[in-house]
């Protein structure tokens, strides 16, 4: 037995990661790398080609995928009728990002804007179902400042 220690989390690692089930897992990988910018960092096939974990990097953040397996509960956005979680994206150029993801096929479910929170924000669905935020700090707005602009902007979407 090893006497080394073992560190709990990773270094790689953050407290929250996130961790996709997609139909069509190595396409979501390669997305991703388009997308993104992503690195692979690891891909475990099963047998018949599935994938049962794979990694990737995003910026200095770990996002984990599995293949859709609807035997094991496995169920992507699709199967599930939709995503009920975005990933959030904090980067240096909210605008680059954005048109990258949207050249590389993702849906633009929200066109970049400057948001009443200080951040410039869009929003697009990847093409296995899953939303991604995409911002950049623009501006740093109080906590009254934003409860003013978020019924400014409320009142007129309604």
């Amino acid at each position: 037995m090893s006497t080394s220690k073992v560190e709990a989390v990773p270094s790689d690692m953050r407290t929250v990661t996130p961790h996709l089930i997609c139909d069509g897992a190595a396409d979501a990988i390669e997305f991703y790398k388009k997308a993104f910018s992503a690195t692979e960092i690891c891909r475990m096939p099963t047998p018949d080609g599935k994938i049962m974990h794979a990694a990737v990097k995003i910026g200095d953040s770990m996002v984990m995928l599995v293949d859709q397996m609807p035997d094991w509960g496995c169920l992507g956005p699709a199967a599930l009728k939709g995503a009920s979680v975005t990933i959030h994206l904090q980067v240096e150029n909210a605008d680059d990002l954005f048109k990258q993801a949207v050249d590389a096929g993702a849906k633009v479910i929200m066109p970049i804007e400057d948001a009443f929170w200080g951040d410039r924000y869009g929003k697009v669905e990847d093409p296995f179902g899953h939303h991604w935020s995409i911002a950049t700090h623009i501006k740093d707005v109080t906590p009254e400042e934003m409860q003013e602009a978020m019924k400014s902007a409320c009142a007129g979407g309604a």
